[in-house]
C-alpha cells in the first residue's frame, strides 16, 4: 500500500515538473519504461533539449543526437545503450539505472518515474543556468581552463592549495581529481592537529524552524553591517575628497585619482559574509586574544608603528579641567556717564 502511495506521489510530481517545462503530461505507458514508444520519445525529447543547451559535450562535439526512440525490433536496445552513457555524463546519482543492467532496471516499479525525474531536474537546472548567462553577460570561462584570478571560488581555491601546500593544477584537470587531492592531503595532516581544532563551533542540530532563525539573524546582522559600512565609505569619500582642497594637490590631482578609485571601487556596502562562514567556522574562532600580545603583534607589527608624532595643538575637549572663570572688577567709566545697576521698570501699558 504505500508502495502505491509513493508511486502515485512520484508520478504526480514528475507530472507537474513536465507541465512546467511545457511538455505536457506522464504518458500512461510510462511504468513499462523503455519498452514503451511514448516513454523513449519523451525521454529523446528532453535529452535533445539538454544537448541544445549545452549540457552535453557528446553532442557538442559528434553533432549526432543523444537518443533514438526508433521503432524496430533493435530500437530498445540502442536507447538502453545510449541511455546509459548519457546518465554517466549527467552523473545521475541512482546507480540501479547508470549500471549495465540497465533494462532490468527500468522494468522495476516507479524506475521510469525516476529517470524523468531526473532529466527533468537536469532540464530545469540548464534552463536556469542559461537564463543566468543571458542576465549577465559577462564571460564564464569552464573549470580549470583560463578561469579570472579574481574570481571568489577561485581565489579560495588558490589559497586553499597554498596553505595545504600543493602546487596550482595544471589547466583541464577535472574537479573530481582536485577535490581528491584535497581530501587525501587533508586526511594526511589531520592526525598532527591539537585535539579538538576541528570542531565546530555551531555544534547544536538545525531543525526547520531553526533555519528560519538563523536565516532572520543572519539578514538583520547583514543590514546591520550595510548601514555601518556606508557611514565609513561616506568618511572615506569626505577623507579623501579633503586632500584635493589644498593647492599642492591641484598637480598631483590625476595621480591621486589613479591611485583612490581602482581601490575605492572595490569596497562595496554589501558584506560578504554568510551562513555558510557560520557553518564552516570552527570552536577556536571564539576565543578572544589581546590585540596586545605578542602573538599577535608579530602578524600586525610594521614600520609604521615606529613612527612618533610631534606636538600637535591641544584641542580642548575636557571642561572637568578648567575652573569657571572668576569676575572681574571693572572701573568707572572715563566720561563719566550714569550707570544703572538696577533693573530697568517695565513701561506700562496705556
Amino acid at each position: 500500500m504505500e508502495a502505491v502511495k509513493a508511486e502515485a506521489w512520484e508520478g504526480a510530481a514528475v507530472a507537474q515538473d513536465l507541465l512546467a517545462l511545457g511538455y505536457g503530461g506522464v504518458p500512461g505507458a510510462a511504468s513499462r519504461g523503455a519498452s514503451c514508444p511514448d516513454f523513449r520519445g519523451l525521454c529523446v525529447r528532453l535529452a535533445a533539449e539538454l544537448g541544445t543547451l549545452g549540457a552535453l559535450e557528446q553532442q557538442r562535439e559528434a553533432g549526432a543526437e543523444v537518443l533514438s526512440a526508433g521503432d524496430g525490433p533493435g530500437a530498445e536496445e540502442d536507447f538502453l545503450r545510449q541511455l546509459g552513457s548519457l546518465l554517466r555524463e549527467l552523473h545521475c546519482p541512482d546507480r540501479a539505472l547508470c549500471g549495465g543492467d540497465g533494462a532490468a532496471a527500468l522494468r522495476e516499479p516507479g524506475a521510469g518515474l525516476r529517470l524523468l525525474r531526473f532529466l527533468c531536474s537536469e532540464l530545469q537546472a540548464t534552463r536556469l543556468l542559461c537564463l543566468r548567462s543571458l542576465l549577465d553577460p559577462s564571460p564564464r570561462p569552464p573549470l580549470g581552463e583560463g578561469v579570472v584570478e579574481g574570481a571568489g571560488m577561485v581565489q579560495e581555491l588558490d589559497l586553499t592549495l597554498q596553505a595545504l601546500g600543493l602546487p596550482r593544477p595544471a589547466p583541464g584537470t577535472p574537479a573530481s581529481q582536485l577535490l581528491q587531492e584535497l581530501h587525501a592531503k587533508i586526511s594526511e595532516l589531520q592526525p598532527s592537529l591539537p585535539p579538538g581544532s576541528l570542531q565546530p563551533l555551531l555544534s547544536c542540530s538545525l531543525d526547520a524552524p531553526r533555519w528560519e532563525a538563523l536565516e532572520s539573524l543572519s539578514q538583520s546582522l547583514r543590514d546591520q553591517y550595510r548601514c555601518r559600512r556606508c557611514l565609513l565609505l561616506k568618511r572615506l569619500d569626505l577623507t579623501t575628497s579633503a586632500f584635493h582642497w589644498s593647492d599642492r594637490a591641484e598637480a598631483q590631482g590625476e595621480a591621486m585619482r589613479a591611485v583612490l578609485i581602482p581601490i575605492r571601487e572595490v569596497l562595496t556596502p554589501e558584506s560578504d559574509i554568510s551562513i555558510a562562514h557560520v557553518l564552516a567556522a570552527r570552536a577556536d574562532l571564539s576565543c578572544l586574544v589581546p590585540a596586545t600580545s605578542v602573538a599577535v603583534r608579530r602578524g600586525t607589527c610594521c614600520a609604521i608603528n615606529k613612527v612618533l608624532m610631534g606636538n600637535v595643538p591641544d584641542r580642548g575637549g575636557r571642561p572637568n579641567e578648567l575652573e569657571p572663570p572668576m569676575p572681574t572688577w571693572r572701573s568707572r567709566r572715563e566720561d563719566g556717564g550714569p550707570q544703572c545697576w538696577g533693573r530697568k521698570k517695565k513701561k506700562k501699558k496705556k
